[in-house]
């Protein structure tokens, strides 16, 4: 998964672990490293290009680009009789596949769209749905020319919000990821319109009574070396309009909302407004939560 060189300011703090008494600072941390690519520029390949469908290509690479395999294990199934082109079975090493041929593999049609994982750092005034009936700037213009595949953003965000918002076409991990009973750590850092106090802290953490249900986060602190209207949270179940309301319920409003973490995800290097691809790491451990 590449990505250009450079580094950038980012981040808020993660809260610290709740406890009682007064509740403690979290600390704010500029973190420097691999840097991302500007949506505008060109990226190169990291892996195994897809298939251009403009032109033939040999039926081993074309199974490797589908995911099933290696090019090498990829020989292996053809000589032994499992691949079919156009329902005939195909047993020659350097057959090459055309743009409108259907390829099943033991039986089953291979689906050729490389699976993609984009994230994003949202900036203020986009809207993430595909819909919107006002035409508004929309998420989706940001990320147009991460890939050829068409990706979906994970979640919804409110057109104010900012931070990070991943984008994908697996619907599998999709499912997954946004299931209601799944402990995925997102963390915000919250400006409201007045100081937060202390005691507002501890109750957003041991619960308010909301629509008849109990309404909790995981942590919340202040953030170290700003106002005490500056709040960092974090939660796992709970869905990014229901700390909104949240916090609206202790009898504040919310300035800015800005997402900077998302399950190990950060805004490490990534501008406002820019995206990179999930490193194959990245994947593997969104997919073991």
């Amino acid at each position: 998964m590449s990505s250009s060189r450079g580094s950038q300011r980012v981040g808020k703090s993660k809260p610290t672990n709740r406890g009682g008494g007064k509740p403690k600072r979290a600390k704010t941390t500029t973190r420097t490293g691999r840097a991302i690519e500007p949506s505008t520029s060109k990226r190169k390949p990291s892996g195994p290009p897809m298939p251009k469908f403009s032109e033939d290509v040999r039926l081993n690479k074309y199974l490797s680009n589908a995911g099933i395999c290696s090019r090498r294990e990829a020989d292996v199934l053809i000589e032994t009789g499992v691949v079919t082109v156009n329902g005939e079975i195909i047993t020659e090493l350097g057959y090459k596949v055309k743009p409108n041929d259907i390829v099943k593999y033991d039986g089953e049609r291979i689906n050729t769209e490389k699976k993609q994982y984009v994230l994003l750092n949202k900036p203020k005034d986009f809207v993430t749905r595909g819909d919107d009936p006002l035409a508004r700037k929309n998420v989706m213009g940001l990320v147009m020319k991460a890939c050829k595949e068409r990706i979906f953003p994970m979640d919804k965000m409110d057109r104010e919000a900012t931070g990070l918002l991943l984008f994908t076409n697996d619907s599998d991990l999709t499912k997954k990821l946004t299931h209601p009973k799944q402990n995925l750590t997102r963390i915000y850092h919250i400006t409201v319109d007045k100081p937060f106090q202390p005691e507002h802290l501890e109750k957003m953490m041991t619960g308010v009574h909301m629509d008849d249900e109990m309404m909790r986060v995981t942590n919340a602190s202040y953030v170290d070396g700003k106002t005490s209207r500056e709040i960092g949270v974090e939660v796992k179940t709970m869905r990014t309009k229901n700390v909104e309301r949240l916090i609206e319920r202790l009898g504040y409003s919310i300035v800015k909302i800005d997402r900077v973490q998302y399950g190990s995800l950060t805004k490490k290097d990534l501008p406002r407004g820019h995206y990179r691809h999930l490193t194959e790491q990245e994947v593997a451990f969104l997919k073991m939560i």
